[in-house]
């Protein structure tokens, strides 16, 4: 038995189940303590996303397989695993699927336990019921199949690589599942017909979770390896035999972006609201690259600011509001000192978030762009004889055509930068994504800011062949205009298609999206 003192000082071990496919299939426990890590070791078979759920001062270890690389042995993954719990930390040991279904979380666990490591499993859902659920498949099904046998497509004990017992599986009436035994297809389903199955028995081989793309073959014994080689199907696939593999109970729910993948780039506020969006119409969606905000120091006095004065505090991004009314919470200023200022901001969101701070914008223009909001300032401004200041609270990249506007017409302007806004990518600390990998198959790739554009082309250096992108606004769609421009030669296999949101919201965007699908496939 440990003592309290070797628990604490040994650190811990956590072996979680990712679940198989979105991010969100993750349990809430497993979910929280990769919040709470201290470091996580993972492979391939999990969706990236999720490490962007990793606290970044957190160590992100990779020891799966890439680019035709082996991966890790499995006592090079417990000597770290060891390692890691011996440095005090705790260690989420991220595993696809569920850990203890042929995923060696029993092998992980028992060289913890031996170590004298403090170790718990958090199980997650198994590609084994998931795969054939994604396709409309149940792995049991009233007076059609009352149990499921989930068994390895490969293993080293069987005859010519086989699974063990080939024959007595072929007797059971229940559903039979194969994982890791797409290469052995052929010489599984001859092995079953041998052995009594039928020929006709429904079978079949389904992609999906975290596999490149969803594909679904279905045929019979007799024939499902010739159609999975005429679909070009590519592990991992999970090989489904018996009467429910015939099964789709999908056939008739179709949502407008089923079967679309879409990427997301921009700040988490955005994301999770288009994640939200572009989900709930049926899309597979993941964040390829995240912006964080980070306050920047104030270049002005806010004292000075709230000495009673009439300016505008104008405020292009919601970020904006957060950074700008945390600097004054942080320098205990009232916000009656306020009180002479009058509020100006691009758009309703930005909007809505000064209204969470118990102030009413007093300007909003129809067009949510800096240049309509230049406008609609300089309009007010002049029409009510105004000689005050426009202040502008916002980002360090923000575009240049507010404040040369405003000057233009004759208005004094000071230009603030509050915040800047740095790229933060699912894997940093890990290997670098290669676009040919982590981006292949994306059918959309929508941008919500400008910078956004230019943090993603700094990444990975070009759009990937056949994506459509999508951008929030004007700005953002010129921006990315000018980039592939810029990236012609490289850019060969874009579509050029750029899909513009009616308005700068993220509502917007996500329709812009569902509409193109909807236009496309009719």
């Amino acid at each position: 038995m440990r003592t309290e003192r070797e628990t604490r000082d040994g650190g811990m071990v956590f072996l979680v189940g990712a679940g198989c496919g979105p991010a969100d299939l993750i349990t809430v426990r497993g979910l929280r303590l990769l919040e709470q890590c201290d470091a996580v070791v993972y492979d391939d078979l999990i969706d990236r996303e999720l490490l962007l759920a990793v606290p970044e001062r957190a160590r992100r270890i990779y020891m799966g397989k890439r680019q035709g690389r082996h991966g890790a042995s499995q006592e090079e993954i417990c000597e770290t695993l060891i390692r890691l719990a011996r440095e005090g930390l705790r260690v989420v040991r991220l595993k696809g699927g569920d850990p203890y279904v042929f995923g060696r979380g029993g092998e992980e666990m028992q060289a913890l336990e031996t170590a004298g490591i403090f170790c718990e499993q958090v199980p997650g859902i198994t590609s084994a019921v998931a795969i054939p659920a994604e396709a409309g498949i149940p792995v049991t099904h009233r007076g059609m199949s009352r149990s499921f046998h989930v068994i390895t497509g490969h293993t080293a004990q069987g005859k010519e690589g086989l699974p063990e017992d080939l024959e007595k599986l072929a007797g059971l009436n229940g559903t039979l599942v194969f994982l890791m035994g797409l290469s052995r297809l052929d010489a599984i389903a001859r092995g079953l017909m041998e052995a009594g199955k039928s020929p006709g028995t429904p079978a079949a081989v389904l992609c999906g979770g975290c596999a490149p793309s969803r594909q679904a073959v279905r045929g019979t014994l007799e024939n499902i390896g010739e159609m999975v080689r005429r679909a070009e199907i590519n592990p991992p696939a999970v090989i489904v035999v018996g009467d429910t593999a015939g099964l789709n109970l999908l056939a008739e729910r179709v949502l407008p972006l089923s079967g679309v993948q879409v990427g997301l780039v921009g700040t988490l506020a955005v994301t999770e609201k288009l994640k939200g969006l572009l989900e709930n119409a049926g899309a597979r969606v993941r964040t390829v690259l995240r912006s964080q905000v980070e306050a920047l120091p104030l270049s002005m006095d806010l004292p000075g600011l709230c000495d009673g004065s009439r300016q505008w505090l104008v405020f292009t991004s919601a970020n904006g509001v957060r950074v700008f009314f945390d600097a004054l919470r942080e320098q205990k200023l009232d916000l009656r000192r306020l009180a002479a200022c009058r509020f100006a901001v691009i758009g309703p969101a930005t909007g809505d978030a000064l209204s969470e701070r118990g102030i009413l914008p007093d300007l909003c223009p129809g067009t949510y762009t800096s240049a309509a909001l230049a406008d609609a300032l300089a309009e007010r401004m002049e029409t009510e004889g105004e000689n005050g200041e426009a202040v502008l609270l916002r980002s360090r990249k923000g575009a240049k055509i507010l404040p040369e506007t405003l000057r233009a017409k004759g208005f004094a302007v000071r230009d603030v930068p509050i915040y800047d806004v740095r790229a933060i990518l699912p894997e940093k600390g890990g290997p670098v994504l290669e676009e040919a990998e982590s981006l292949r198959n994306l059918d959309y790739l929508l941008f919500s800011s400008a910078g956004g554009v230019e943090q993603f082309f700094a990444q990975y250096g070009a759009v990937p062949e056949g994506t459509v992108c999508a951008c929030i606004g004007e700005v953002t769609a010129g921006r990315l205009r000018a980039r592939l421009k810029m990236h012609s030669r490289q850019q060969v296999h874009c579509t050029g298609k750029i899909l513009t949101a009616r308005e700068a919201t993220a509502q917007a965007l996500a329709e812009a999206v569902i509409r193109d699908a909807h236009t496309t496939n009719a």
